[in-house]
């Protein structure tokens, strides 16, 4: 898909890097030309913004499905696909299959699987698959518990200029837990883990970081304790970041009341105390990306006792929603809040994009901050609604969504 055209985007807000001023975009063989306080040229196509936020596009850090309807709703250009597929993305034809799922009208970026089949010991063919297309490489849904196995993956990871993405939960005190430790788990009879256990994966994987000097991105951060580690390993020069999900800043466990499946997601939703604590995390920097988690499971497996329902949920639409609401909280500021979501991913991966600057890729998203609608699972574009804001009202959607300069989606 080529942009036949020159396009200029008018009358709207530009979310640069620190500022919000008002201008246009012209967008010229699939790349950013200018950015400003800029007039169309003679023969441009010419989309009028009405005062809308014009935007890189979002990209959604670590998604378990190829999901284009979803991702196009949500204002999102660019997905990075876990490895966690069926089979596992641990063999360079996997990893390019999945390279090219999205064309033409999506970009997607996979991970490639640490270990042979995720299994957390042997190492995968992680400069074959990097050749193949893959922009870092994940441990899954799970954490490496074999120290030697993750520190050999840190070391070769780095001489490859990879990002580790690491899943931070200690899986010899989690095991097969399905909430948090707490009242709540308590009061629902539910099989649990302790908040530490999250922390104390967090410290061993720093410490291994730093020995191996590599990068590294925890990719959900979901304690005090745990962000606390980031914190400290930030000031003393760690190459470590961090994300979350909406679902740990909008909600706690109390959400699991009635034992509802669509909240079981992992790691688990926490105390409230810890749900301040990566708000608080946010807004000081701590935390680097905010990403949808997007895991779209059907009835069969939500649909069971809470216990036994697969974790995960359908992120993706309500992404750009559920961060602006820290936008009209004060916590951060919408530069800020499309850093989270566009600029910082985009430096993690090393991909050309993330930031409305000439020579950048035309992925661009158009926002109305205030447009109001209501999530409803039953009526969601993804391939399945287990959202855990299923009926909130939110506010804020993508109307236009451009990759390389290409229309490919807008929310009605």
């Amino acid at each position: 898909m080529k942009q036949r055209l020159p396009l200029t985007i008018t009358d709207g807000q530009l979310v640069l890097p620190g500022e919000v001023v008002a201008g246009a975009v012209r967008l010229v063989d699939g790349l950013i030309a200018a950015a400003g306080d800029i007039s169309p040229e003679d023969g441009d196509e010419i989309v009028d913004a009405r005062g809308q936020f014009i935007a890189p596009g979002l990209i959604d850090f670590g998604a378990f499905a190829v999901d284009k309807p979803a991702f196009h709703f949500g204002g999102i250009t660019r997905a990075v696909v876990m490895p966690d597929q069926s089979p596992a993305l641990d063999h360079p034809s996997r990893v390019r299959l999945v390279a090219q799922s999205g064309k033409p009208d999506l970009w997607v970026h996979p991970l490639a699987a640490a270990t042979k089949g995720l299994a957390g010991r042997e190492l995968a063919e992680i400069g074959l698959m990097q050749a193949a297309g893959a922009r870092g490489v994940a441990t899954g849904r799970s954490w490496i518990a074999d120290s030697g196995a993750m520190l050999r993956l840190l070391r070769y990871a780095a001489m490859l200029n990879l990002v580790v993405v690491s899943h931070a939960e200690d899986s010899g005190i989690a095991g097969n837990a399905a909430a948090t430790a707490g009242d709540m788990a308590t009061r629902l009879g539910l099989p649990s883990a302790p908040a530490e256990a999250e922390a104390l994966a967090v410290a061993r994987d720093i410490a291994l970081a730093e020995m191996a000097n590599a990068r590294l991105h925890i990719r959900q951060v979901t304690t005090a304790a745990a962000l606390h580690l980031v914190r400290r390993a930030k000031a003393r020069g760690v190459s470590v970041t961090a994300g979350v999900t909406p679902a740990h800043f909008m909600l706690s466990d109390l959400a699991t009341a009635q034992f509802r499946t669509f909240a079981k997601i992992s790691p688990p939703l926490r105390c409230e105390d810890d749900r301040k604590a990566v708000i608080a995390a946010i807004a000081d920097g701590t935390i680097d990306i905010i990403a949808s988690g997007h895991d779209p499971r059907g009835p069969e497996d939500k649909r069971l006792p809470f216990a036994d329902a697969a974790p995960g949920m359908a992120g993706a639409e309500t992404l750009l929603a559920m961060t602006l609401t820290l936008v009209r909280d004060d916590v951060i500021d919408m530069p800020r809040a499309l850093a989270l979501l566009s600029a910082n991913p985009a430096r993690l991966l090393g991909v050309n994009c993330g930031v409305l600057e000439a020579g950048q890729d035309a992925d661009i998203c158009l926002i109305d901050p205030v447009k109001p609608w209501i999530v409803d699972s039953a009526r969601m574009a993804a391939s399945a609604g287990n959202t855990p804001f299923d009926r909130q009202p939110a506010q804020g959607r993508a109307t236009a969504v451009f990759k390389g300069g290409v229309r490919v989606g807008a929310s009605p």
